[in-house]
């Protein structure tokens, strides 16, 4: 559970990146949420847009990924929103306490 000192420092960071993953007309699939998943093992801080063609709402789709990968909710933007999980292998983001 990350802390709001916490949260607010990977939304600093997750201003400055651009959305890796899109999800479109054919909403959240498993192919969606692999890449996801990969991108989080790589990254950390993924940023994600639902494209117009979606109904999808985001905060509902932010906090269904987040609970199947085991990630954090970070910010919900527009039709963006930012995921934050440790990784295993590439530990890049070192959090404030």
């Amino acid at each position: 559970m990350l802390t709001g000192k916490q949260r607010s420092y990977l939304r600093k960071l997750a201003n400055g990146i651009d959305p890796v993953v899109f999800i479109g007309k054919q909403d959240l699939t498993d192919n969606i949420i692999k890449e996801i998943d990969t991108n989080l093992e790589a990254r950390e801080l993924v940023k994600v847009k639902i494209q117009e063609s979606s109904l999808l709402d985001p905060k509902e789709v932010c906090n269904e990924v987040a609970e199947k990968l085991g990630a954090e909710y970070v910010q919900a933007i527009g039709r963006k929103f930012t995921l934050y999980r440790e990784s295993k292998d590439n530990k890049e983001i070192v959090l404030p306490r």
